[in-house]
């Protein structure tokens, strides 16, 4: 998303497209006034992944990992997504509640993917944030599971790795919160392709096509987009200044209300993107997740934003440079999580958290995935066994059901041809 008003948020938004400009014609060449990437505190993309593939391999009976690829017209993209399941052994997961947390949409939001991280941990090894300790949630973790995206848009991560610090867009240049297909392509006045490419049809950014074909599998109740430009707790909608009609709508700011007023001291921004932010997007993939995918809890977390910041130093807008406020915000914005899930499993209605299905087949047409756990593999081969099994037995039953119609229809023939020939034979003795 975009940083708050302060100058105008439409002036911001258009200093900031031509800092994007003028960023991506000298991505190497980073002046000196313009604040960098502080490689001392944040981790590369690849060193996130590889810490990541690390944690879960330590920690196999709660974590899996997928790495999913998609292609598009010579475009490819590559995608981490990490499995929670507190006790995926003994558990009925049709009873738990399904989370899909999303970070790093936005290549230059760097500090969202080292939330990711840290969440991480905390679910697994780390037990304490700033000396709280976590025990208390251990019982709100056995009746989840939580899939983790922590870096969507690692080819946009690249660039901005590479030296174009204010570039928001993925590989070939389009923007992945506006490539969805709920009120896709529409322009407002203020339209900047720099910031806001929606590509060349719904779904064209692989990134977005294994997202979608994510959430239809997996059919999470809560989900969690996570940005950076201001602090604020959002729910739909972004394409237009109001929320959703009803019950859930109500529920939904229930959530944000009672998380604002416990974390954070009423401090967020709350309500609709569109409404809130200061101006509308259209393609967004909240706005896709609660009309289309029906998710019962669409969100949009912005975690930090530094106001102060000139438009052109990008890294400084959305991301924390020095350590202090870095630990401050990861910390902040773990235990905002922890208070999330445990807010969700108060407020989601009986009705709404059904078995979900399989967990598994969401990988988009024409994508693949490159590497799953064995673990992963073994239990995906004996879940196909029951299937064939299940299936076995419904052709039986279908068989015996065809069997004795059969024999019903041919039962009923005969007793007619047997009345006609009676009928028959006597009017000839007649």
């Amino acid at each position: 998303m975009a940083p708050s008003s302060a100058p105008p948020l439409l002036l911001r938004r258009l200093l900031l497209a031509l800092a994007l400009a003028a960023s991506s014609s000298a991505a190497a060449r980073i002046p000196a006034s313009l604040t960098p990437i502080s490689r001392d505190i944040y981790h590369s993309s690849d060193s996130i992944l590889h810490e990541i593939k690390a944690l879960v391999a330590r920690n196999s009976d709660r974590l899996t990992m997928d790495t999913v690829r998609a292609s598009n017209k010579g475009y490819s993209a590559e995608m981490v997504v990490v499995t929670y399941n507190h006790a995926k052994e003994t558990v009925d997961n049709g009873s738990k509640i399904n989370i899909l947390l999303s970070f790093g949409q936005h290549g230059r939001e760097l500090i969202t993917s080292e939330v990711a991280l840290h969440l991480l941990y905390i679910l697994t090894e780390k037990r304490k944030i700033a000396g709280v300790d976590l025990s208390s949630f251990e019982k709100i973790l056995e009746n989840l599971v939580i899939k983790v995206v922590p870096m969507e848009n690692f080819n946009g991560r690249k660039r901005v790795e590479a030296g174009e610090l204010c570039d928001r867009r993925n590989g070939r240049g389009v923007d992945l919160n506006r490539n969805w297909s709920v009120d896709w392509g529409k322009k407002e006045k203020d339209y900047n392709p720099f910031e806001e490419d929606p590509g060349t049809a719904p779904f064209s950014e692989p990134e977005a096509q294994i997202m979608r074909e994510l959430s239809k599998s997996f059919k999470p109740h809560i989900w969690v987009n996570v940005h950076s430009g201001m602090e604020a707790l959002f729910m739909p909608y972004d394409h237009k200044n109001t929320t959703p009609d009803g019950v859930s709508s109500q529920l939904m700011r229930s959530v944000l209300e009672n998380l604002n007023h416990r974390h954070f001291q009423d401090g967020c921004l709350v309500g609709s993107g569109g409404g809130a932010v200061g101006y509308l997007a259209h393609g967004t993939t909240t706005d896709y997740l609660y009309d289309i995918a029906k998710v019962p809890m669409p969100f949009t977390f912005e975690i930090y934003g530094d106001e102060k910041a000139s438009t052109d130093d990008c890294f400084k807008m959305f991301n924390p440079v020095d350590k202090t406020t870095f630990d401050r915000v990861i910390n902040k914005w773990c235990m905002a999580f922890l208070i999330l899930f445990e807010e969700g499993l108060r407020n989601l209605p009986d009705g709404q958290v059904v078995s979900q299905g399989t967990l598994d087949n969401w990988v988009p047409m024409g994508g693949e995935i490159v590497e799953r756990n064995v673990e992963r593999k073994s239990s995906n081969e004996h879940r196909k066994l029951e299937g064939l099994d299940l299936g076995m037995q419904e052709l039986r039953t279908y068989f015996r059901l065809f069997m004795l119609s059969t024999f019903l229809l041919m039962f009923m023939f005969c007793s007619r041809i047997s009345k006609n020939r009676n009928r028959e034979s006597g009017e000839q003795s007649i």
